[in-house]
């Protein structure tokens, strides 16, 4: 079984070293660049390479990537936004009562991604939504970079006129040297904990859509900005408040290269449960892990689900102040290298698990396996959804392995209200 780093692009010789050592470690083979190889670890470009028509490249029954050809219908933050609003109206259309609005408009189970708009596209609707609130704050966006490249805030349309309208026509206009932009309304009312912001960056590994199998990493972390947050307009230009980047963050005064701005997610439950209680912080992970799912779910029907792909996903929520998770982005390439003693320990075991669950046994690779690996290889990865099973044993099966829950994610909110409890799982 031979493993080829020589043709991958590696994004820093730290993310090379790591994936080469857990290769070495299984009795992988690097070889020459002109042997034959079987497992790939490829970036975004060159995946788009291997399944470019032009290139008429096939891939063989014992190779696998770790990229769906068409991964940035979830990954690129326009698609998400597009894929999330397009399955709303089909469930919509369904009479689906996981598409149940309440008396604002506003979808009571599917509300999980901010206000959004793609720019230039939806440029009135966004001023139209503006006016209603002229104090919001917004955040805009690129819509293909990463690492908090490119990212700003605004409160003023102004702002935005600066940034894209043309001085003699006045009118809006898409610059060909433009690349799209989202802009989302900012969650101005972050989880605050020791008076910083931060986000969580959860792994999810995909092993197919059709039918939808996804596991979830144990061992996410929070990420929190170095200097202490604050809403105010002065200091909308200052990212050490608002971005939680470490690519950002590590050049803050204030970073700290020892534990590198980052807890454990089994420490901020902790903190969460000595601080608001065991039942309501098993209820926000429980609609963490809701939310994940139906973002699958709402790309899972326009996804190339190529039986020779699989796929780790970084996801990035935010918690507000009211313990409502939100769901930012979706990274295809989550980064891999590591800023501190303990990120390497967890990035290698992430490599290592993923590996375990894409190639069982580091045996050489079968697309045609059910990819249902056995529960004892799947190490820090915990099942998270199989449409299969969840379909074979019927609709209360994902209740009864949802731990501290006896309805639905929202079903609480139902039952409060005193309308019927809803199971909202799948």
């Amino acid at each position: 079984f031979r493993i080829m780093a020589g043709k991958v692009k590696w994004v820093t010789d730290i993310e090379k070293s790591v994936l080469i050592n857990n290769f070495e470690k299984r009795g992988w083979i690097q070889v020459a660049e002109n042997e034959d190889w079987n497992f790939y670890w490829m970036s975004v470009q060159t995946i788009r390479n291997v399944f470019s028509v032009e290139t008429g490249y096939r891939l063989s029954d014992d190779q696998i990537v770790n990229h769906f050809p068409n991964h940035y219908e979830l990954t690129r933050k326009d698609l998400m936004v597009k894929n999330i609003k397009r399955y709303r109206k089909e469930l919509e259309k369904e009479g689906s009562p996981l598409a149940e609005k309440d008396e604002n408009g506003k979808y009571i189970y599917l509300d999980f991604v901010p206000v959004t708009f793609m720019l230039p596209a939806d440029y009135n609707l966004f001023v139209e939504e503006f006016r209603k609130n002229p104090s919001s704050t917004w955040i805009m966006k690129p819509c293909g970079k990463a690492q908090g490249k490119g990212i700003f805030l605004i409160n003023k349309l102004s702002q935005i006129k600066k940034w894209s309208r043309d001085s003699k026509t006045s009118s809006f206009i898409a610059q060909s040297s433009k690349e799209a932009y989202v802009i989302s309304l900012y969650i101005n009312n972050p989880l605050l904990i020791g008076g910083k912001k931060f986000d969580l960056r959860l792994y999810v590994l995909v092993s197919t859509y059709r039918p939808l199998r996804c596991y979830m990493y144990k061992l996410g972390f929070c990420r929190f900005c170095t200097v202490k947050y604050t809403p105010s307009t002065s200091e909308l230009d200052n990212m050490f408040v608002h971005l939680t980047n470490v690519a950002i963050q590590k050049h803050g005064d204030d970073y700290n290269h020892i534990h590198g701005g980052k807890w454990t997610v089994s420490n901020l439950r902790l903190y969460l449960e000595s601080t608001r209680g065991k039942e309501v912080t098993s209820k926000l992970f429980d609609e963490i892990h809701w939310i994940i799912v139906q973002s699958l779910k709402a790309v899972a029907p326009v996804m190339n689900n190529d039986k020779h792909c699989f796929e780790c996903y970084g996801y990035d929520i935010i918690i507000d102040d009211k313990l409502k998770p939100w769901l930012i982005e979706v990274n295809a390439s989550p980064s891999l290298t590591s800023s501190t003693a303990n990120d390497r320990i967890l990035k290698y075991n992430l490599i290592n698990d993923t590996l375990n669950i894409a190639v069982p046994n580091g045996e050489i690779p079968d697309c045609k396996w059910n990819k249902s690996p056995p529960k004892e290889v799947l190490g820090n990865y915990e099942v998270l959804y199989d449409e299969e099973m969840a379909q074979s044993d019927g609709p209360d099966r994902d209740l009864r392995s949802r731990p501290g829950q006896s309805s639905g994610v929202k079903g609480n909110r139902a039952r409060d209200s005193g309308k019927p409890v809803l199971t909202t799982w799948k």
